[in-house]
């Protein structure tokens, strides 16, 4: 676990990144912003991601282990509601969802980044909103790649950068990716990943494919800051209405955005963020 630690502040902000099976490298562009803010915060490669420990074991890859290893990882830190902020992207934002549902009193503050409450909702966004925006023979060759299960192959990849990636996921040409970013991309645990998201990269087919939490964020008492993108791949009005449901939240919009936002609306993404860091270790 790596970890940057600069001048006092009550906000300790640990950070979930997504996949599942990615690492916490694409977080590194935290050190550009949150230091100078006073804000301490925690790099962590969960379970079976590249920088941790990588099991097997099939039944490991469940949402309510991964809960369980969040809060042994906060009783570790020794991190409670005094000072206790959690930040989850993408994937990362459905288990912080499901660790203030199950664990909200140890939170000071919690952060959902790019991340939907419902895994149907996503996959209707996505085949309403994402998938026409791609030329039908680039779609129709995507998905008979992914139905004969020839998802790792170099072209899948090609075809996803450039008709995609590129406008969904990070708004900036390939070859200008930073290097955290490409380091995580690479470093990518496919096993997990596929088995839990599944193989496509248009939609969610795997163990999560039923998720849906979006009637239970009603019971989540703890502020929070949901954070959508014009561009992403998740619907930001859905986003936008996650905050207007979660009783003490507010909605971050950033208008340059995609699904890495802090990357190409970084401006907006780190003022908003440390704003609402301050604001509630403030009491505002």
């Amino acid at each position: 676990m790596d970890q940057a630690r600069r001048e006092q502040s009550d906000a300790e902000e640990f950070l979930l990144h997504g996949g599942p099976g990615c690492t916490h490298e694409y977080f590194e562009i935290c050190d550009s912003y949150l230091p100078a803010a006073g804000v301490e915060y925690y790099y962590y490669d969960q379970l079976g991601s590249h920088h941790s420990d990588q099991p097997e074991a099939q039944e490991l890859w469940e949402l309510p282990r991964f809960v369980d290893e969040v809060e042994q990882v906060r009783q570790a830190l020794g991190l409670d509601r005094s000072n206790f902020f959690l930040l989850g992207h993408s994937w990362g934002g459905m288990l912080a969802i499901e660790y203030a549902l199950a664990r909200g009193e140890h939170l000071k503050g919690l952060v959902i980044s790019n991340m939907m409450a419902s895994i149907p909702a996503y996959n209707a966004y996505a085949r309403d909103v994402l998938m026409p925006q791609i030329a039908p023979a680039v779609l129709a060759e995507i998905q008979q790649l992914e139905a004969s299960g020839r998802h790792a192959e170099p072209r899948y990849e090609e075809l996803l950068i450039e008709h995609h990636y590129v406008h969904h996921v990070l708004r900036m040409p390939p070859d200008r990716w930073p290097d955290p970013v490409q380091r995580a991309f690479a470093n990518i645990n496919k096993k997990i990943y596929v088995s839990m998201q599944g193989p496509s990269e248009l939609g969610a087919k795997g163990t999560l494919e039923s998720w849906d939490r979006m009637a239970d964020l009603a019971k989540i008492a703890t502020p929070t800051l949901v954070i959508g993108a014009r561009h992403d791949t998740m619907d930001p009005a859905h986003m936008q209405a996650m905050a207007d449901t979660i009783p003490r939240a507010r909605y971050l919009f950033c208008p340059e955005g995609s699904h890495m936002a802090m990357y190409d609306d970084a401006r907006v993404y780190f003022d908003g963020l440390v704003q609402f860091l301050h604001d509630v270790d403030a009491g505002r």
